[in-house]
């Protein structure tokens, strides 16, 4: 009986092992499609993670990783008592939660817009003229700011002083930074973010509509009772990805943004990090800090995923 045991369970493991050769070997278009972006992820996010143990050494170049004498917690306990810590994490959290507020709600408003614009070539010039604006490089979009927010040559500058007002410092002073930073943003991403809702939109029963206007609903009734809650999951998915990535400020338009007069306000984690790393070749330090960043955005998504799944059917998983 023994043996009759251990030959069914080896036939199991072979007939699941043939299973997968055999789907591999019929599917191999699929896989072979998958292949780059599987190779990327390994490669490019999977294979760095190795260096994070630099963030508990003394990292020094000629003595490689496993060489560097290990601190353990010592670079996140200077980096948590530094004077900076706090201004650094506000700065972080309060653009992100400033461009949340603004720049999330707005693709799902121009996108139920777009849904009920019935002139077809109206519509297709709108969404044309809303999204070019994405495909303009993050070191152009940078440039054109400051161009148009320019003291003495600026196009916004001048247009507000031709009305008699007194144009702010919009490059130089802290208080101007985030919303010079966020509005920006919003310009150009919120045409291209609306492709996402405008493809949940499309699924929408059009008997349902039918139904509802027979009902004597108005076009603002029927938006928020059947186009809106189509694509709630949509939103809620977004949402929780774009929490998770909350302390994540890319680091290149802030970079290009600042200047000495307004880093009160422009200083985050990600600039901090290229700063004392490639700059200053504080090669531990800058991973103790990026690696702290990156824990706290891991929290918050699965924080966020949680919430979602108990109070809601959408969640990542």
């Amino acid at each position: 009986m023994k043996d009759h045991g251990k030959a069914t369970v080896m036939n199991r493991r072979k007939l699941r092992g043939d299973s997968l050769t055999g789907r591999i070997t019929k599917n191999w278009e699929l896989y072979l499609f998958i292949a780059p972006a599987f190779l990327y992820f390994l490669i490019f996010h999977y294979g760095p993670m190795y260096g994070i143990q630099i963030a508990f050494k003394n990292f020094i170049p000629t003595k490689g990783i496993m060489g560097s004498e290990w601190v353990g917690f010592e670079h996140f306990e200077r980096f948590f008592n530094s004077y900076y810590f706090w201004d650094l994490l506000w700065n972080t959290l309060s653009l992100s939660f400033y461009e949340l507020a603004i720049g999330f709600p707005l693709p799902i408003l121009l996108a139920l817009a777009f849904n009920e614009v019935r002139n077809g070539a109206f519509k297709k010039t709108v969404q044309t003229i809303t999204y070019a604006p994405h495909f303009i490089s993050i070191v152009v979009m940078s440039g054109m700011i400051i161009t148009f927010l320019s003291p003495s040559t600026g196009m916004i500058v001048k247009m507000i002083e031709l009305v008699g007002m007194e144009a702010p410092a919009f490059l130089t002073d802290p208080r101007w930074f985030k919303t010079v930073y966020v509005l920006s943003g919003v310009w150009q991403s919120t045409g291209w973010g609306t492709i996402i809702y405008l493809a949940a939109l499309s699924g929408v029963d059009p008997q349902l509509h039918e139904a509802a206007i027979m009902d004597g609903a108005s076009r603002f009734k029927r938006v928020l009772y059947i186009n809106l809650p189509t694509i709630i999951p949509t939103i809620t998915i977004l949402l929780i990805l774009n929490v998770g990535n909350i302390l994540g400020v890319g680091y290149e338009k802030v970079l290009l943004l600042q200047n000495p007069l307004n880093m009160d306000s422009a200083d985050v984690i990600s600039t901090f990090v290229y700063r004392t790393g490639l700059v200053s070749a504080q090669y531990s330090f800058s991973t103790a800090v990026g690696l702290f960043n990156s824990v706290i955005n891991a929290l918050m998504l699965i924080t966020v995923n949680r919430i979602a799944k108990r109070t809601s059917d959408t969640s990542l998983w």
